[in-house]
């Protein structure tokens, strides 16, 4: 399963949440919330180009992949 690793950049970087929010500047904080929890299915490129700006990392340090499948679907 493909993640957002963004509450460990903001730790590495001794930021918060709210710290990243106020930046984003782009969508209510329930979304926000979902997308930094990893409660989201998708996510748009316009906000992983924003994330990647803001946390002033490559856009492929946004992502980390875990063996865990939260998915329920079988192919």
């Amino acid at each position: 399963m493909v993640q957002l690793r963004i509450l460990a950049i903001l730790e590495e970087q001794g930021h918060t949440k709210y710290w990243l929010y106020k930046r984003m500047d782009m969508m209510s904080y329930r979304n926000f919330q979902k997308i930094v929890e990893n409660e989201t299915s998708s996510i748009r490129f316009e906000t992983l180009d924003k994330l990647s700006r803001i946390l002033n990392v490559p856009v492929g340090e946004l992502f980390e992949q875990t063996e865990e499948d939260n998915t329920n679907e079988q192919f």
